[in-house]
Parts: structure tokens; sequence; C-alpha cells
């Protein structure tokens, strides 16, 4: 039977498939060669909603700093005026957090204090960002370049030759809405500041971030302001300061700037760390740490394009979380108490509905080390503040987004041997999360809905609801977090299951057919259910209610755990192919692939995520849905929608899906494009599609992973020969169209044959990727 369908692909359709993958004859060269971070373009994602930042980091770092330009999360690459270079940014999220301590250089007087007033004009023509660097040249005349360190920001500004070169630190400005904020002048060479904030997309906090910055050279006057008045010669204000140099002779004036969460002395200890060399010498060393990071990663074939969209993802990939400790290993816990690690590094900024579909194992597969710091830094978050995360920000709940994203999170990196030594720590937070709700008096709200799905199998949705805390409420996306729920179920069984707790696991397993509860027979769809069970809303699942940040097409397809119970119950194998083949438009994507991926997917905006039949390749409830087909005998076509959504990622400003969300989207584009993705978040199963490069090398940590490296190779595969024949692991011909992650620990070489129709490769039952039990 599955032979007889695929018969009917259109071969001219086949044929003008993607031009993603270059033809032969336009290849790159076959090496990798020069400076990795040369491929990485950082306004990529900058317009449109991308949200990403163009400004100097180290991977994982503390400080982020950047320019904010007015943009609701800093820089938009359509606005021409900076209102100052900032501390604190988070790289492709849809709310406005952070954006602490804009500093911005001036010359003349200063006579305003408010940010969009002074704000000084550039140009594209004199700007430029690579890793680790962000040069401007300001419309004053004044060039501003900025690095970093892990928990500094480094600045430096060449000014005109003026007696009146200033450097302005607003501490009353930022992303977030102020609460309170302090400035003192230490002497003439340091400024200290206290910056109490709140914010994100519900208004949660507050939290406070407390910064030390040290000039280069003496400050020849100085002063502070208070709202709209300045004061020449104070030492402390609550607005902000200005410091001024006579730049007569000497141009340049060099400032490092650290940042702590915990308190003062905090911020003086990661200066004291962190500083001490020179601005060249901090840019070359953040340079050598992107290079390391993207070495990881060595591509051959491609375009020059395909391969700076590439790295560019890989380098968002490696932003976030970031680091919350101190130098001296003391962090701020979610019980606004100052704790020390013990033996690792803590991180915070914790967008796990987004990150636990993609980003999180990718890092695991490139990063262990630091994700097993991460996830024991989740963990940490629990036993300090006695419950796990849901989107944390600092040491705050913001309590953004539904579901419960933490258990696929912690659970992939039980499954990725992250957790190591504390499984069962890790366990009896996921149980405690996974059994009840917060209490009222802690700010988080965990599964709101707990009581009620554990009640009746499912949450309901109630639309009129009040809030109970800040933030958004499970109670409000019903339908969709009933199937949030039920994922995250089956991903604990698993762990329950290898941690020895059979019990649990069975109750666990039982609770991850939830799913079944919010289908609809009549509409043959998920659909919401109120509070006396009833379906409510409308029939129409593109129109339906409970649902966020999606409709009931999209996240038909969001049942990783029991593919063939989903497929069951829209009518079996053959309505879900036709039923995914709607979804994806895929007559005519075959005809022109880009075109249906930017006219027919994408509807709107980024945030256009309602009353939509088709696949939203800009949103994080559809990222596993082209990885369906492999689970129901038609992998080409997996391959097929993989390639048509990665003409999305493109190497200028506007070339992002949607809300990168801390790396999600660009570890999507980074896991399609090697040819693996993880077909089950939180569990260890990776699904195969055709790789756009011909060769991959990936160097992979030993501890961790055995194998110290896998060599994903896919020789010829062009836009129209991209469908596999074969596969081979280690040598050894594999008809499955998933790897676990226990074969993917010693595996050395996957072998991807390619060729310009589908074959019988990955069709048989037995090729589909497990159920969850």
């Amino acid at each position: 039977m599955r032979g007889t369908r695929r018969t009917r692909l259109c071969l001219a359709g086949v044929m003008a498939a993607s031009a993603l993958i270059a033809t032969p004859d336009a290849r790159a060269a076959e090496r990798t060669d020069g400076h990795l971070t040369d491929l990485v373009n950082p306004f990529i994602g900058s317009q449109d909603e991308g949200n990403t930042f163009p400004g100097a980091a180290v991977p994982f770092g503390m400080v982020q700093l950047s320019p904010d330009t007015g943009h609701n999360t800093g820089y938009d690459y359509t606005q021409n005026r900076i209102r100052g270079f900032s501390l604190v940014h988070l790289s492709g999220v849809g709310c406005r957090i952070g954006g602490d301590l804009p500093v911005l250089p001036t010359t003349g007087d200063v006579t305003q204090t408010d940010y969009a007033t002074y704000a000084a004009g550039f140009s594209h023509q004199d700007e430029t960002a690579s890793p680790g660097y962000y040069r401007v040249g300001l419309s004053s005349g004044i060039r501003a370049e900025l690095t970093a360190t892990e928990r500094t920001g480094v600045q430096r500004y060449t000014f005109p030759a003026t007696g009146k070169a200033n450097v302005l630190l607003n501490a009353a400005q930022s992303l977030h809405k102020a609460v309170s904020s302090n400035v003192e002048i230490l002497d003439d060479h340091t400024v200290r500041t206290e910056i109490t904030g709140h914010g994100f997309c519900r208004d949660t906090g507050p939290y406070t971030v407390y910064t030390i910055t040290r000039f280069s050279r003496p400050f020849t006057a100085y002063g502070t302001w208070d709202g709209k008045t300045v004061t020449p010669g104070s030492r402390t204000g609550h607005g902000g300061a200005y410091v001024r140099f006579d730049t007569t002779e000497d141009r340049t004036v060099e400032a490092t700037t650290a940042l702590s969460y915990v308190d003062a002395r905090g911020a003086a200890g990661n200066l004291d760390a962190e500083s001490g060399r020179s601005f060249d010498a901090v840019r070359a060393r953040a340079r050598e740490a992107w290079e390391k990071r993207l070495a990881a990663v060595q591509v051959r074939g491609g375009t020059d394009t395909l391969r700076r969209t590439f790295y560019s993802s890989l380098y968002r990939s490696f932003l976030a979380p970031n680091i919350g400790s101190d130098a001296d290993g003391r962090y701020l816990g979610w019980d606004r108490r100052t704790h020390r690690t013990d033996g690792f590094t803590y991180y915070q900024n914790w967008s796990l509905w987004d990150t636990y579909r993609t980003q999180a194992q990718l890092l695991a597969l490139l990063a262990p080390h630091e994700a097993r710091d991460m996830a024991r830094s989740v963990v940490a978050v629990a036993e300090d503040g006695g419950w796990l995360p849901k989107w944390g920000y600092g040491p705050v709940e913001t309590n953004v987004m539904s579901g419960d994203p933490v258990t696929p999170f912690l659970t992939t990196a039980y499954q990725t041997g992250l957790l190591k030594g504390f499984e069962e720590r890790a366990y009896r937070a996921l149980k405690k999360n996974a059994d009840g709700v917060p209490p009222a008096d802690y700010p988080g709200i965990g599964r709101e809905a707990n009581a009620e799905y554990l009640a009746h199998g499912f949450a309901p949705f109630i639309k009129d609801r009040p809030l109970a805390k800040l933030g958004d409420s499970d109670f409000h996306h019903g339908a969709s977090v009933t199937l949030e729920y039920a994922l995250a179920d089956a991903m604990l069984a698993q762990m329950a299951r290898g941690l020895g707790h059979e019990a649990d696991a069975d109750r666990y397993a039982a609770r991850a057919q939830n799913y079944r509860t919010i289908f609809d027979p009549s509409t043959g769809f998920f659909r919401a259910r109120d509070a006396a069970g009833a379906f409510t809303g409308s029939a129409d699942p593109a129109l339906g209610t409970g649902f966020h940040e999606g409709t009931a097409w999209q996240y038909q397809w969001l049942v990783p755990q029991d593919v063939p119970g989903m497929v069951r119950l829209i009518g079996g194998e053959r309505a879900a192919n036709e039923r995914l083949d709607t979804f994806f438009a895929y007559d005519r994507l075959l005809a022109d692939p880009a075109k249906t991926a930017r006219e027919v997917w994408v509807h709107g905006n980024a945030y256009a995520y309602y009353n939509a039949d088709k696949y939203n390749p800009m949103n994080e409830p559809d990222l596993i849905a082209p990885y369906t087909y492999l689970a129901t005998g038609q992998p080409w076509k997996t391959t097929d929608v993989v390639h048509a959504a990665l003409t999305l990622f493109t190497d200028g400003p506007t070339g992002m899906t949607g809300n990168d969300d801390l790396g999600t989207m660009s570890a999507w584009n980074v896991l399609s494009s090697i040819g693996l993705f993880p077909i089950q978040p939180g569990y260890g199963t990776w699904g195969l599609s055709t790789p756009v490069f011909d060769r991959v090398d990936l160097t992979l940590d030993r501890r961790y992973w055995p194998s110290g490296g896998l060599t994903v190779t896919a020789p010829g595969t062009t836009a129209t020969d991209r469908y596999i024949q074969t596969v081979r692991a280690d040598g050894t011909p594999h008809e499955r169209t998933y790897l676990t992650t226990g074969a993917l620990r010693s595996l050395r070489s996957l072998a991807f044959t390619v060729g310009p129709r589908p074959s019988e490769w990955g069709t048989s039952p037995e090729a589909a990727q497990p159920v969850l039990k």
C-alpha cells in the first residue's frame, strides 16, 4: 500500500523542489577554512520580530552588551537611533525585559536625561558585528565598540577632539519597568549602580541587578541626575550619572562594567576577576571562545548562504541560558536568598515552553558539560524555592506560557546522561511538580490545572477565569495544556521506569493517554472542554479556542509519545497522511517549496498564531509536526517539508522564522540541517531526514558521548537529489527512521545515500518511532 501511494508523487513537482540545497556546480569549497565566526551574521533576526540582538556576548554569558534602538526587546534593524548600549538582553524573546544600564557616549553639555531624547543617530553603513564584537559610528562623530567576558561588558569609545567627551550611564531607564535605581560615583574612575525593575509579558518581578563600571582613565568632571534635573559635581542620584573626559589629544576611553544579581560585592568581585585586559585582548578572547564553540560542527558542501545561515543559527543556540552565579560561586536563589554553588555553574533564564523542543537537545549534544550544569541549576531552583520553574527570568518566575515544559526539559537531561549523581533529586522535584500545584503564597503556578486534570483527565478551558497569579493561566488554554501535561507525563514515566519506580511509571504512563480525553469524534480533532466536560468553542478546528498560540490543526501532531494512537483516532494511516498533506499544502509545496513556505504557511506576522489550518513554521507548537511522516510510512515527505521550511532561514535581518525564543528556532535549523531531530522531546529518540550538507563532522565530549564524534554524510544532496535511499550506521544498514540516544552515544558515522525519487527506506511499520509506555 505504501509503495502504491508513493508512486502518486508528481515527478515534475519533485524536480522543482527547494533550491535551498545547491546544485553541484554552485557548491562551496569542500573544506571549512578561515574563521567560522566570519560566517556568523548577528543581525539575522533583528527585523520583523525575530527579536535577536547584534551586540557582544560570549557563550552563555551573564552580560550581553548590545544597542537599544527603541524596540521593546532592544534592537530593531529598521530604526536609526541608539538610546544606549545596555548589559542584559534575551535573544529572540517576545516581551520586554532587561536592557539594564544603557550607556551612551556624547559630546557637549549634558542637559537631557531621557534616552529617547538624547539618543544618537547611526547608519547601518557604519555598523558591524561578529560574535563577541560590535562597532557603530554615531552621528555625533563618536565610534562605539563593544565586547564582553562572561560577567562584564567592555566598551571602547573614540571621541572627536573635544574637552567635553561624556559617557552617560542611565540607571532609571531600561527595557523593563523601573521600580527604583541608585547611582554612586565612587572615585575618579568608578561608578556603581543598583537597579530594580519588573516587566516581561505579564509585568512580573521585581528583580535587582548591581553594576560597577571602571574607566581606563580618570574623569575630568562628573555629575548625576534625578528626573530631569542634572546636578554637576554630585556623586549620588537616582536617575543616572555622567562622567567627562578631555579627548583633545587622547581620544579613546575604555570602560568595563560588571554585573551581579546578588549584591554590590558580587559585581565588584566579578569586575576584579574578569577585568584588567585591554579591549583588544578581551575581544580576541571572546572570538576564540566562539571559534571553539562553532568548531564543534564542521560542515562541507552547500552554498555560502546556507553555511552563513547555519553557523549564525548555531551561534544563537549558544546565547542562552545565561550564567547566573558570580565569580565566587554565589547566586540569588528563588527564595530570594544567597546561595553558593558546589562544583557547578549556576544558570538562569528558562524559556522552557520553547527550548524543551529543540535547544535543550542540541546543547545536550554539543555542550553537555554546560547542559549538565543547566539541569542542576533547574533542580536548584526547586530545592531553593520549593518548586520547579515554568518560565524563569533571573531569580523571578514569570508564569509565561502554559503546560509543564520543565518535565521534558529535565527528562531530556536524564535520557542524555546529564543527571548522573543527582537523578533522584531531580526525580523528587519532578514528581512533586507532576502530582501537585504550588500553594497560593508561592509566585509560580506550576501545573495550575492539575487538580482538574488528575480528577477528570483533562485541563478545562475556562475563558474568563481570573488570574490567580501574574502570568499566563493554564485554564485559558485547556486543550493545549492537556496535550502538554500528557506529553510531560509520558516522559516522566520513562524516567520513573529507568530509576526503578515502577508504580509511578505505570501511573504516569496511564496519564500520558489523557490526550484522548479532548478528542472530539464529531470533528476528528482535539477540542477544548469546559469545566463540566462539554466540548466548547467553534467546531471548526481552525477557529477553536483553548489552544495556546495555535489551533487544533497545529496541535493535532503534539502526541509524540503515541503517534500510532493519535493516528488511529484520526481514522488510520491513510486519513492521517491525507490530513498531513492538507496541513502542509503538500501538492503546492512540491511545485514551489519556497513560495509555499512564505505565502501559504506564513500567513501573517510573527504573532499570527490563530485562525489557520496550515503549518506555522514561526512558532513552537509545530516544530515536531514535519517529522510525523516518519511514523506514517511516508518519510520522504518529512524531507520535503523540512527542506522547504529551511528556506525561511536567510542571512539578512529578516532571516528568522518568528521569535527565536532563546535559541529555539535556531536550534531547529541546526538539527534539521544535520538530519537529526528530537522527535520525542524529553526522551532519547532522534528522527532522521536528509541533511542539507554533503558532510557534517560533530566533535562530541567523550565524558557524555563515548564515540567522541559523529560524521554525518549525504554526498550529492541537492534540490533534486534529496530523497533517502539507504542509511548506514557505522557501515551497518539502518532501516528505521530514528536513532536512540543509546545508539547515538557510540556511533561514529551515519551515512545517507540520496537520489531523485523516494525509496522504500523507512516505510515499514517497524521503522517508526517507539510508543512510550
